[in-house]
C-alpha cells in the first residue's frame, strides 16, 4: 500500500526521511508520529522550563536525556492511542489512513513496537533521581486513560494538559524538591496552554468529530472558540507570572513573558476558525513558543538561584 496522501494527513512532515524508508520501518515510523515531530517538541518544552526555572541551566546532560524521552515516550503514547482508536480513526478522514487504523500494521506489532519505545524510555527513566522517577512513573495512569477522554467528556484537551504538562513536575524534582509553590504555578499554566493549543487542533475534526461521536472542547465551545481559546492562553500566562513572582520578585522578572504572551496574542488574533491550515499553522507555531518560554524560564531561572 503506498504512503497515506498528505492531502489526507494534512499535518505530516513525512517528506524527509521517513518517505524513504522501506513500507514497514515507514509504518512503524508513522505510527509513532516520527513523521510529526511537533508532538514530540510540545512534550520536551514543559521539560525544559522546569529545569532551566530550577536553576539547571547548565545541565545539558539532561536536557538531551528528557529529548530522548520525549520522543520515545510521545511514540509509544501515539502507537497505544491508535491501538485503542483504530475503530474510531476509521471513521475520520483524517485519520483512516494511519497504520493500524488501515491494517498496514496488525495490533500484535503495534504491541510490540509500543514495548521496544517503552524500553527506550526506560533507559532514560534510570538517568535521573530516584524521587524523579517516582513523578515520572505516576503519569503511566494518566496516559493510559487519555485515549478513552474523548469518549466520556467534552475536555479531553484538559486530560491532555495533564499528561503533556507533566515533563514540568519531573525535570524540577529531578534538580530539587522545594519551591513547590512556582513548581504549581508553572504546571497550572502549562496545561492551560496544552488546552489552549489542542482546542486549536481540534478545529481541523470538528465535523467528522461529530458525526462518529467524539467530544473535545473544540466542539464544546462552538462558536465560542477564539474567546475560549484566549482565555486559557491568558491563564496560563497568568499561571506563569505567579511561578516567576514566587521565585523571583521583580517586575523586570515579568517582562520575560512578554514575547510568549505576545507570540499567544499573534495565534489568537489570526486564527481562522473555518479554515483547517490556518489551525494547523498556529498549532504547530506553539514548537516556537516553547523555545520563547524556555528562554524566559532560563533568565528568570538563572536570576532566581
Amino acid at each position: 500500500m503506498s504512503t497515506p496522501s498528505p492531502d489526507i494527513v494534512p499535518d505530516t512532515e513525512h517528506r524527509g526521511l521517513v518517505a524513504r524508508l522501506p513500507q514497514l520501518p515507514r509504518d512503524l515510523a508513522q505510527l509513532a508520529r516520527f513523521d510529526r515531530p511537533i508532538g514530540w517538541w510540545l512534550l520536551f518544552w514543559p521539560c525544559s522550563w522546569g529545569l532551566l526555572l530550577a536553576g539547571g541551566e547548565g545541565r545539558w546532560d539532561l536536557l538531551a536525556w528528557f529529548l530522548l524521552g520525549c520522543v520515545a515516550m510521545r511514540g509509544a503514547g501515539c502507537v497505544y492511542n491508535d491501538i485503542v482508536d483504530a475503530d474510531l480513526d476509521r471513521q475520520v478522514a483524517r485519520t483512516a489512513s494511519r497504520p493500524v487504523a488501515s491494517g498496514r500494521v496488525g495490533k500484535k506489532a503495534a504491541w510490540a513496537w509500543l514495548l521496544a519505545l517503552c524500553a527506550v524510555g526506560l533507559v532514560v527513566l534510570l538517568q535521573i533521581r530516584w524521587e524523579a522517577q517516582l513523578v515520572a512513573l505516576a503519569s503511566l495512569a494518566l496516559v493510559a486513560a487519555y485515549p478513552f477522554m474523548k469518549r466520556i467528556t467534552w475536555w479531553p484537551q484538559a486530560w491532555l494538559g495533564l499528561v503533556f504538562s507533566w515533563g514540568v513536575l519531573v525535570a524540577w524534582i529531578a534538580l530539587r524538591d522545594d519551591g513547590l509553590g512556582v513548581l504549581a504555578a508553572l504546571y497550572a499554566g502549562c496545561i492551560f496552554w496544552v488546552i489552549g493549543y489542542d482546542t486549536i487542533y481540534a478545529l481541523q475534526d470538528r465535523e467528522d468529530d461529530a458525526l462518529v461521536g467524539i467530544r473535545s472542547s473544540a466542539l464544546a465551545l462552538g462558536s465560542r472558540v477564539i474567546g475560549g481559546v484566549a482565555t486559557f492562553y491568558a491563564l496560563a500566562v497568568a499561571c506563569w507570572a505567579l511561578a516567576f513572582w514566587l521565585l523571583r520578585e521583580d517586575w523586570l522578572a515579568l517582562a520575560a513573558l512578554l514575547p510568549m504572551a505576545l507570540h499567544l496574542f499573534w495565534q489568537v488574533a489570526t486564527l481562522d476558525t473555518a479554515n483547517g491550515q490556518s489551525a494547523l499553522d498556529r498549532f504547530r507555531s506553539n514548537r516556537f513558543a516553547g523555545l520563547l518560554m524556555a528562554l524566559a524560564c532560563w533568565v528568570v531561572g538563572n536570576a532566581g538561584v
